[in-house]
C-alpha cells in the first residue's frame, strides 16, 4: 500500500475531527511509505528504479536470451541510515551508498563511468587492451587502478583484496562464459546489468541512470540523459519522412555462420532511425540470427550498403577471408563502411565504450553515410569507408 497524500477536505470539514496524535501517527505512517517520484525511465525495459524516503529499489531483468522471468534487486541505502524494515523485496542485496570503490568488468560500463566523472572511484578494470578512455589507461599506469583478467585467468583472491563496494558485470546464460556465479560464491557484491539485451540504442545509454543511482548522481544522469536523447530524436526526425531508403545489410560470417542483428535489436532501430531500410526489419527477434552465406547472399546480393562486416578494415582483407563477398552490389559500389576508427591497438572499440552512452553520434554517422546530403558539415566519428 502507498499513501501518498492526505485530502485537504479531511483536514477542512468541520464535520471531521482528527485528534493530534492520529494525524501525527498518519503522517509518519505516510512518510514511510511514500515512493519519491522520479521521471521513468523513456526507453530502458531491463531496469526499473524505485526511490523511497530511506532507500532506493533497483531491479533489473531480461538478463539474457532465454532468462523468463529471473531477476536481481538491489536494495541502495546511504551508509549513515540504518537499513529499513520495510519495501525490502525477498532475496534483495543491501549496498550502501555512495560506493567508492567499484569494479568494471567490461568496458561497456566505461562510457557512464566517464560522463559521470566516477574514475576516483574506480578501482579495478578488466580487458584493458580494450579499452579506450585515456584516463583509464593512464590511473592504470600510476597503479591507481588496477588491470585484472577475467575468464579462465579471474583471480578472485585478487578481487576480494581490492574490497570493491559493487562489481558491474553482465550475463549471457552460458556457464563456460560467466563469472559472476563464482564471483557470487566468493561474497563478492555483483552487480548484474542487461542493457545489452535493450531493443534502442537511447534504451542502452539510459542505463546511465542505473549506474548514478550508485554514487547519488541521479540529477546529473538525467541531465546527461536527456541532452543525449534530444540530440538523438532530432537527428532521427530528419529521416522520418524519407521515400527513398537505401537497403543495407550488416556484419559478417563467423565461425561459419553470419549472425545478422534481430528486426527488434538495438541495430536495427538505429538503421531505421537512420533512414536505412534494412532488410532483417521485420524479424521479431532482439538477438542475431544466425544463418548460412547462402540465405544472406539471397536476400542481400543487391543491397546497397554493407556496414560493420566484422573486423575487417579494407576491401583486400574482406575479399581474402572469403572471395565470394566480390558478389555482393555493395561491394562493387564502394559502399562498405565499418564502425572501426576509433579502435585502439589492442583491438578495442571506443563505440563499444563512448558509443553506449552517446547514440545519437552513432546515429549521426549513420545519417552521414547513408544520406550524406541531410548532414552535410558531419564529420564520422565512429565509422570509415572500407577501401
Amino acid at each position: 500500500m502507498i499513501l501518498k497524500s492526505l485530502p485537504i477536505s479531511i483536514l477542512a470539514h468541520s464535520k471531521v475531527s482528527i485528534h493530534s496524535h492520529l494525524f501525527a501517527v498518519l503522517i509518519s505512517f505516510c512518510t514511510v511509505f511514500t515512493i519519491t517520484q522520479a521521471a521513468p525511465n523513456r526507453y530502458a525495459e531491463n531496469f526499473t528504479i524505485e526511490r523511497f524516503e530511506t532507500h532506493k529499489v533497483l531491479t533489473v531483468t531480461n538478463l539474457w536470451r532465454g532468462s523468463g522471468d529471473t531477476s536481481h534487486t538491489y536494495v541502495l541505502v546511504p551508509k549513515d541510515s540504518p537499513i529499513p524494515t520495510v519495501n525490502l523485496p525477498a532475496n534483495a542485496q543491501i549496498i550502501r551508498t555512495p560506493v567508492t570503490r567499484m569494479i568494471s568488468m567490461a568496458t561497456v560500463y566505461l562510457g557512464h563511468i566517464q560522463e559521470l566523472q566516477l574514475h576516483d572511484q574506480l578501482v579495478a578494470v578488466s580487458y584493458l587492451s580494450h579499452t579506450n578512455d585515456p584516463l583509464v589507461r593512464q590511473k592504470v599506469e600510476e597503479g591507481k587502478i588496477k588491470s585484472i583478467p577475467t575468464g579462465s585467468a579471474l583471480d578472485v583472491e585478487a578481487l576480494m583484496l581490492l574490497q570493491p563496494d559493487i562489481l558491474f558485470t553482465s550475463s549471457t546464460g552460458t556457464p563456460a562464459f560467466d563469472v559472476h556465479p563464482q564471483l557470487i560464491r566468493a561474497k563478492l557484491p555483483v552487480v548484474l546489468t542487461s542493457g545489452y539485451m535493450e531493443n534502442h540504442p537511447l534504451a542502452r545509454a539510459e542505463w546511465i541512470k542505473f549506474i548514478a543511482a550508485f554514487v547519488n548522481k541521479d540529477e546529473q544522469a538525467e541531465i546527461i540523459f536527456n541532452k543525449i536523447s534530444e540530440r538523438y530524436e532530432t537527428l532521427a526526425a530528419l529521416t522520418r519522412n524519407l521515400t527513398e531508403r537505401p537497403t543495407l545489410f550488416s556484419n559478417a560470417p563467423y565461425g561459419g555462420k553470419w549472425h545478422l542483428p534481430g528486426g527488434q535489436s538495438y541495430s536495427a532501430q538505429a538503421f531505421a532511425d537512420a533512414g536505412g531500410d534494412y532488410l532483417w526489419a521485420k524479424d521479431t527477434s532482439r538477438g542475431g540470427i544466425p544463418l548460412d552465406f547462402e540465405r544472406v547472399y539471397y536476400k542481400a546480393a543487391y543491397a546497397d550498403f554493407w556496414l560493420n562486416p566484422s573486423s575487417h578494415l579494407s576491401i583486400k582483407a574482406l575479399l581474402q577471408s572469403d572471395e565470394r563477398f566480390a558478389k555482393f552490389n555493395a561491394v562493387r559500389e564502394g559502399n562498405v563502411f565499418n564502425n572501426t576508427q576509433r579502435l585502439n591497438p589492442g583491438g578495442g572499440n571506443d563505440i563499444w565504450e563512448r558509443g553506449i552512452c552517446h547514440p545519437e553520434e552513432v546515429l549521426a554517422d549513420l545519417i552521414k553515410v547513408l544520406h550524406p546530403k541531410l548532414l552535410p558539415d558531419h564529420e564520422l566519428i565512429f565509422y570509415q569507408k572500407i577501401d
